[in-house]
């Protein structure tokens, strides 16, 4: 490749912010996919990811729509995203079955599940280096060079309007996204320097603790707590973890737990419940994801109840890791079930990519 801004380039970040702030910003949704900055010249495409290791070979239907839909040489930052079977929101839990070692299964998932990719920001067009002009430049930029793209390449909606940026952050939740980014007007693009801000959705929910996995520091410290809640059915399914406490935090919940410690042959997640199908911690204990990590946890009796913050839902479960409240004795374990989440009111994804 013979670019003016070459491979590897960690993305520029976003840190949190509570509420959309005051300002010379540009607004745009927060897409829930896999960051990547993706690289074109002719023939030769690079699709970089997060880390900055290509995931070029886990998406050849992208590679293709690259050289169809980019300028014949630019350098993009977007997201790849992946519409659930719905067909009206985005799917992460499906798009992280993509990355897969086996090349016929990488080839079948790209034709059966194929993935989009939405521009919004641009690093590079022709000869030309735009990481140090404003934002607002490299805007118009990509607007330009993307008007005539069509899908499964899309350039993210924008805004300098407040108040229309506070309406997507409620409207746009319904099909999947994860909240509002806002980026300085004046801006350079600045590579792994968080310049811009991120509003995301917060709420609570009260949940039954069921298990915890010990800190790799020591087995006398806990790593993460295992949540659950009761469905329909009063089955308690695994909806996520909190694992973000202060090393002598870790220590104190060892302690205060063992009495809660149980075998599994009476818990609600016991092996039995793997072979029925119900999802459990121990689903995923030998999977492919788990890239040789010990997913295996202690069994507690569910009699404890904690409130945690999490952003939204994935399916039945917490998308991101859930943050730690405070402790709720005051609450039964068999009322933590999921009638107590709040539902987005639903919006078709079609809407928001144009």
């Amino acid at each position: 490749m013979r670019l003016p801004v070459l491979p590897p380039v960690p993305p520029m970040l976003a840190k949190p912010v509570k509420g959309i702030p005051d300002g010379d910003l540009s607004f745009e949704p927060k897409w829930d996919g896999f960051r990547s900055i993706i690289f074109r010249d002719g023939d030769d495409v690079e699709i970089g990811s997060r880390n900055e290791k290509p995931m070029t070979r886990y998406f050849p239907e992208l590679v293709e729509a690259v050289k169809a839909e980019f300028p014949e040489r630019a350098v993009v930052d977007g997201e790849i995203v992946l519409v659930g079977e719905s067909g009206d929101r985005l799917d992460f839990e499906m798009l992280q079955q993509r990355i897969h070692p086996a090349a016929s299964r990488v080839k079948m998932l790209s034709e059966t599940v194929p993935a989009k990719f939405v521009a919004f920001d641009l690093l590079a067009l022709g000869d030309d280096d735009y990481t140090q002009r404003p934002f607002r430049e490299r805007r118009a930029a990509l607007v330009e060079a993307f008007a005539a793209a069509k899908a499964p390449i899309h350039v993210t909606a924008a805004t300098t309007d407040k108040t229309l940026a506070e309406q997507w952050f409620h409207q746009f939740e319904g099909a999947g996204l994860d909240g509002v980014i806002a980026k300085p007007q004046d801006g350079a693009y600045e590579p792994d320097k968080r310049v811009m801000f991120k509003i995301k959705h917060e709420r609570t929910a009260d949940c039954v603790v069921a298990g915890y996995r010990v800190h790799k520091s020591g087995p006398d410290r806990i790593g993460s707590l295992l949540l659950g809640l009761y469905d329909g059915d009063g089955v308690l399914a695994s909806v996520g973890v909190i694992g973000a406490f202060p090393m002598k935090r870790r220590e104190e919940l060892f302690e205060e737990l063992q009495p809660l410690v149980t075998s599994f042959d009476d818990h609600p997640w016991a092996w039995a419940k793997q072979e029925e199908g119900t999802r459990t911690p121990r689903n995923a204990e030998y999977s492919r994801w788990s890239s040789g990590k010990d997913l295996s946890f202690v069994p507690l009796r569910p009699e404890r109840v904690v409130e945690v913050r999490y952003d939204h839902m994935e399916g039945v479960r917490f998308r991101h890791t859930a943050q730690f409240v405070r402790w709720r004795p005051d609450r039964e374990p068999a009322s933590c079930t999921y009638a107590q989440l709040e539902e987005p009111v639903k919006f078709d994804l079609a809407d928001v990519l144009g």
